[in-house]
């Protein structure tokens, strides 16, 4: 089995999602924290505002978005977040729970890397 999974957070939630983590900076318009059924809410782990407002207006750039999202996730706040998330997927399954419409496009396949490559 798997210890990561990623699951749109508009997706019913599984009996084998382990825990449940939202790693997105916002929370998903319209979705009550019922709803969501996460177990925690690391907006720290997602790429500032800054990086997502400058990815969102040219997609095209990615590899670029990865290179500094990475960078992000090296320092302060963001560090701390992905050694949390690292230490939860150490202990057991996680699901990484997101908004975003396109999931290869975003922030979690570089998530899931770094996990998988630390676990």
């Amino acid at each position: 089995m798997d210890t990561i999974t990623v699951r749109r957070v508009y997706d019913e939630p599984e009996p084998d999602d382990g825990t449940r983590v939202l790693v997105d900076r916002l929370w998903p318009r319209g979705v009550s924290k019922e709803r969501a059924a996460v177990d925690e809410w690391l907006k720290e782990v997602a790429p500032s505002t800054e990086l997502r407002k400058w990815y969102h207006e040219d997609s095209s750039r990615y590899e670029q978005f990865d290179s500094r999202y990475r960078h992000e996730l090296e320092h302060g706040p963001a560090a701390e977040a992905l050694d949390h998330l690292l230490a939860l997927a150490r202990s057991g399954p996680v699901t990484l729970v997101t908004s975003v419409r396109s999931v290869e496009g975003s922030h979690v396949p570089t998530l899931v890397d770094l996990l998988k490559r630390s676990i």
